[in-house]
């Protein structure tokens, strides 16, 4: 049914809370450094030894090694510490992150003077952006878990054989620990990712102290002096060393999990301190013994250490797993209350914070295709050609949608705007080209499940107007309608009947039927849209709008933030406040139930409508979507041509 329909319309924002201090702040940080730095805190796992591998040609030497940790240095730099913990976590929806907040923020009318057509461009830069973190969502548990598990290989060839089943089972009890709730996960990770971090930081130091020239490497010198030497080839080193920052989309999209103080204090305080110790002190093991290349993590630790490593490792690499599936959470969550995914199950996981949920469709299909994965591709080193293509990508997506923030929601002038996003598409394309390389060893993955995806929401977007604009066409507005009825005519019973429709100026087609089939009408007759609006949540005050129509007739719009699940018995009874006094418990609910056809009338391909129709015969049934009572609904059913 067309009973949900997302708005241009926009209120004052209502305030989540204070911004945490104290006590507080530092639990929140912690619980960030479980959920949201798990991604980019394993990273050491891989990334600076696939900087070495075989395919690049990269010889072990001092001027390669010092290159590319200037690289990696300069990345965590720019990308994260500057980029998205500086400018980016500013360009918050009202204290909600990830790019389709900042989508919504973008294609929001109020006050934003943007051309119709570049607002559906950035829009569609958008959702494509979106849809790439799916893919990368896949691909983080899968690599992040077996990268550490292949650490037993180190130990003994013993484990070979069982490295990937291994790794599937971990995933499997990852993913089924998921309905816990983000607030419960975080404080189980929190601290085991806090003892990581402080062991890639000694393993780091240790051997820093042995070598402490290669501290040089903090000068861009050495950078520079890489790519000089080595051209094309150390161009594409650059694909490797994106590995490091991987993590820079997921810690925006969880912000709305903690906050944007606490993720900024856990990185500045803990994760970049013990990432940059780590690189460099891989870097000075090789500089030592260049042939500890093959695996130079788990080579810094001395022989007893090795298998508590291993432990600790994978226990860490299955925390990396969760920054990208809680942010799958949110992002999903997003997409149907801004209209663009069907209907789901959506279930508020605390009762502090309300960012977190857990959405079981999206856990299982992640933790089938995570699975798929291990199997599909046995290695992290063959899993790391796959990765990095739609990260890179959503990072240009974000910061060409930044420069619109800027223009329109900050005020820059046009020069300081278009001179910052210059600098950050800089490195941003550099790591993009050097990706594209990877595409045929496993980049499609993520860009054909992105590219899925994208057809998933623009489908069921295109398709929700395009139901909505059948079925007006097939009906009259209201103020017609109420002008032909004869009310002497028409027998009214007892009670309050209540027509969920999403245009409020239209005619509930439910309302019609009934009025054909019955010839009734209740007492009370309340007609009510559901608004999603661009903002993350409403307040209290504007949640509901009433409207007195005469006749017994009443409408009611009832507005929500995309990170707001609708609740109508509830907030039904604020229509108290404005007049109208309900008797919640016999209220009849009228719910149009729409039977869908595709067919060659213009509208959409005919390709395209019958994937709409599968996808709104699948959707939450409206009743509970609602959290209306399942015992007071009635459907009155009908049929739509598309």
């Amino acid at each position: 049914m067309a009973e949900s329909e997302h708005t241009g319309v926009q209120f004052e924002p209502v305030l989540r809370h204070a911004p945490p201090h104290g006590k507080h702040l530092y639990y929140l940080a912690l619980g960030a450094l479980g959920v949201v730095y798990g991604d980019i805190g394993t990273s050491p796992l891989y990334a600076f030894r696939e900087s070495f591998h075989a395919a690049h040609g990269l010889q072990t030497s001092t001027d390669n090694i010092l290159g590319v940790l200037s690289l990696i240095f300069w990345s965590l730099i720019l990308v994260i510490s500057i980029k998205y913990t500086i400018f980016v976590m500013r360009a918050d929806n009202h204290g909600e992150g990830g790019i389709l907040a900042l989508t919504a923020l973008i294609g929001a009318r109020r006050r934003v003077m943007i051309p119709g057509t570049m607002r559906w461009t950035l829009v569609m830069f958008g959702l494509f952006g979106t849809a790439l973190l799916y893919g990368d969502g896949v691909i983080t548990p899968a690599i992040s878990v077996l990268s550490a598990v292949e650490g037993l290989g180190v130990a003994t060839h013993l484990f070979d054989p069982y490295i990937v089943p291994i790794t599937i089972v971990i995933l499997v009890a990852l993913f089924m620990i998921q309905s816990r709730g983000t607030d419960r996960v975080g404080r189980m990770f929190g601290p085991v990712t806090l003892v990581w971090f402080i062991v890639l930081a000694v393993l780091g130091l240790s051997w820093i102290v042995r070598q402490p020239g290669v501290l040089a490497a903090i000068n861009p010198y050495y950078a520079v002096e890489f790519f000089a030497t080595n051209g094309w080839r150390g161009y594409l080193v650059l694909g490797s060393v994106f590995l490091v920052v991987t993590g820079g989309e997921a810690l925006y999209a969880d912000m709305g999990h903690f906050g944007r103080a606490p993720i900024r204090l856990a990185w500045y305080a803990v994760v970049l301190p013990a990432l940059l110790l780590n690189y460099f002190g891989q870097g000075a093991l090789l500089l030592q013994h260049p042939e500890a290349v093959e695996n130079p993590f788990y080579q810094m630790a001395p022989g007893w250490a090795l298998i508590p490593l291993v432990i600790i490792a994978t226990a860490a690499t299955v925390i990396a797993s969760q920054a990208l599936i809680t942010g799958a959470f949110s992002l999903t969550m997003q997409a149907v209350q801004l209209g663009y995914l069907p209907r789901l199950p959506i279930i508020h996981t605390s009762a502090e914070e309300i960012g977190q949920v857990y959405i079981a469709a999206v856990n299982w299909l992640l933790m089938i295709a995570c699975v798929a994965l291990v199997i599909a591709f046995g290695s992290s080193s063959n899993l790391a050609a796959a990765y990095g293509m739609a990260v890179t990508t959503t990072m240009v997506i974000t910061t060409i949608l930044l420069f619109r923030v800027q223009r329109t929601r900050w005020k820059w002038p046009l020069w300081p705007a278009l001179g910052l996003t210059v600098f950050f598409l800089t490195f941003d394309l550099a790591f993009w080209g050097a990706n594209l390389v990877k595409i045929p060893a496993g980049g499609w993955f993520p860009l054909l499940v992105g590219a899925a995806i994208m057809t998933l929401m623009t489908t069921w977007r295109q398709g929700r107007n395009l139901l909505a604009q059948r079925l007006r066409s097939d009906t009259r507005r209201f103020v017609d309608f109420v002008q032909h009825l004869d009310f002497s005519q028409i027998v009214r019973v007892p009670g309050t009947a209540c027509f969920l429709y999403s245009d409020p100026d239209g005619t509930p087609p439910a309302l019609v039927k009934n009025l054909r089939h019955n010839k009734v009408l209740h007492e009370r007759v309340i007609l009510l849209s559901v608004m999603t609006l661009e903002v993350p949540r409403v307040p209290r005050e504007h949640r509901i709008t009433l409207t007195k129509i005469g006749n017994g007739f009443y409408r009611i719009v009832l507005h929500y933030g995309f990170m707001e699940t609708s609740n109508v018995m509830r907030d039904l009874a604020l229509a108290a406040e404005h007049g109208l006094k309900l008797d919640l418990h016999e209220i009849s609910f009228f719910l149009g139930s729409e039977r869908l056809l595709a067919t060659a009338r213009p509208g959409m391909a005919i390709w395209r409508e019958k994937l709409f129709v599968v996808m709104s015969r699948n959707a939450t049934n409206a009743a509970s979507f609602f959290s209306l009572p399942p015992d007071r609904v009635v459907e009155l059913g009908t049929l739509v041509e598309l």
